[in-house]
């Protein structure tokens, strides 16, 4: 099954084909180390993580490279407003990073470089741009890109140069779209960068935040990879920038696709911190939700599709998890004989489904529809008493497919409660000899007394049952 994705390039979908067949490097927009990250971050590393655990689903072997933005605007100006050195400053957010990704299960790049390790690169890039004719020294002593030079520029956020105003700079790291201009590579040192500064060709000063990502991704992935990702927000103006100075050093196509995913909101609301709504990984554990609820809810809408975070969903979340967890309980329970080829055609129909479904540039929605129709499938066999334990160990097996792409099913993780007390077991043992004599008083009396204690218990064909905690 051939993989598509859409293109934000050429604004369609293509077939993805990758430049070294079998493998695919791919560099992915890290965080700005400057504080801790928030759900809207995760929202793209979550599709990041989703894409490459489904190149991988599908053989692919990744070199996936993320990068640590550790020199900024935002980092120098935090790091001073702290009185904190900015190596300092940075290592405290670049660690809760990494335990963050932990918690959310997102599997780790193969390199995160960070910025500040890689200055003499950046300063061999913007060389290379300087010889060309594609940068110039300014006044100011900082050195820009025209992008008069570069004849393609805004050829991702499909910019309509001539009503854009030429011989404008900008020495910020973001700007926007209605100020395209000439921006800055390596800006020249002022008192507002403290002591952040490195030696260069043109001065002391520190690399603009487009050329960290052209100089990082050209070590680890050459001049040519197959996809780079991020948000809808980092297309204009970083990634459009970091084409420019990427292709006009290399003189060649820099990227052949072009993933970006749309906007998290939160209770139909952009995020925002005035109006409360604002949510760290760290706010969302303290209120008692998981990792793996968090990353369910993270992962729902197809990733081209603004998000919308709501705290009913992630309750949603807890209660399909818990179903999915009774699932695989259930599943670990059957005892009954046979070859297991009562499930052939719905474990066929769940994998063809949900593999259909990924391929089609990650329509996670339908690809977890395929998982909710074999959950229903299977605990109506096992209602029915149709379902033996070869056919039970086939359904694991289909789930741990599965949850190589959604990474938050744990079809074999223990869960806390999931052993029943010897006292319940005995109170349902009881009652199924109840039963079985068509005692139904008895039978409901402790029916009702195991409900009591906090269990529940439901019945099956023959006399079997299962119980678990309420």
């Amino acid at each position: 099954m051939s993989l598509e994705f859409f293109n934000t390039m050429d604004r369609r979908v293509e077939p993805f084909e990758p430049i070294s067949a079998g493998e695919v490097k791919m560099y992915t927009c890290g965080p700005t180390v400057y504080n801790y990250a928030h759900i809207g971050n995760f929202r793209a590393y979550m599709f990041e993580d989703i894409l490459r655990r489904t190149l991988e689903y599908f053989g692919y072997k990744v070199r996936q490279v993320m990068n640590l933005t550790d020199v900024d605007d935002k980092t120098i100006r935090d790091s001073r407003a702290a009185g904190v050195p900015l190596r300092e400053f940075t290592a405290k957010y670049k660690q809760a990073f990494f335990e963050d990704i932990r918690t959310l299960n997102i599997e780790p790049a193969e390199v995160y470089p960070a910025a500040t390790d890689h200055i003499p690169q950046m300063i061999r890039l913007i060389s290379v741009l300087m010889e060309k004719g594609y940068a110039y020294q300014a006044e100011d002593r900082s050195v820009y890109f025209s992008i008069d030079k570069f004849k393609d520029y805004g050829k991702l956020a499909k910019i309509d140069r001539e009503n854009q105003r030429s011989g404008v700079r900008i020495r910020n790291d973001e700007y926007a779209k209605d100020s395209v201009a000439d921006f800055a590579l390596w800006k020249a040192w002022d008192e507002n960068d403290g002591e952040v500064a490195w030696d260069s060709p043109w001065g002391r000063g520190r690399p603009g935040w487009h050329i960290e990502c052209s100089a990082m991704s050209s070590e680890y992935l050459g001049d040519h990879f197959d996809i780079h990702t991020g948000g809808i927000d980092n297309m204009f103006p970083h990634h459009e920038d970091e084409i420019a100075q990427s292709e006009a050093a290399s003189g060649r196509k820099w990227v052949n696709y072009w993933l970006h995913c749309a906007h998290l909101m939160v209770d139909g609301e952009k995020m925002s911190k005035s109006l409360g709504n604002f949510f760290t990984l760290r706010d969302l554990q303290a209120r008692g939700w998981s990792g793996r609820e968090i990353r369910w809810v993270l992962i729902g809408a197809h990733y081209r599709k603004k998000l919308n975070f709501t705290f009913e969903a992630l309750a949603q979340a807890r209660q399909t998890l818990n179903r999915f967890d009774e699932l695989f309980g259930r599943m670990r329970g059957i005892s009954t004989a046979g070859d297991g080829s009562e499930v052939d055609e719905s474990v066929a129909h769940a994998l063809e489904a949900f593999e259909r479904a990924m391929a089609d540039d990650l329509n996670v929605a339908e690809a977890l529809a395929a998982l909710f129709d074999l959950q229903r499938a299977a605990n109506k066999m096992a209602d029915s008493g149709q379902l033996s334990a070869a056919g039970a160990v086939r359904v694991l097996d289909t789930f741990r497919r599965f949850d190589r792409v959604i990474g938050c099913l744990e079809v074999d993780a223990e869960k806390k409660g999931d052993e029943i007390p010897a006292e319940i077991e005995q109170l349902a043992v009881r009652r199924a000899a109840a039963r079985k004599v068509k005692d139904f008083r008895e039978s409901d009396r402790l029916r009702d007394e195991i409900t009591r204690l906090g269990y529940q218990i439901e019945d099956a064909p023959g006399g079997a049952y299962r119980l678990r905690k309420l």
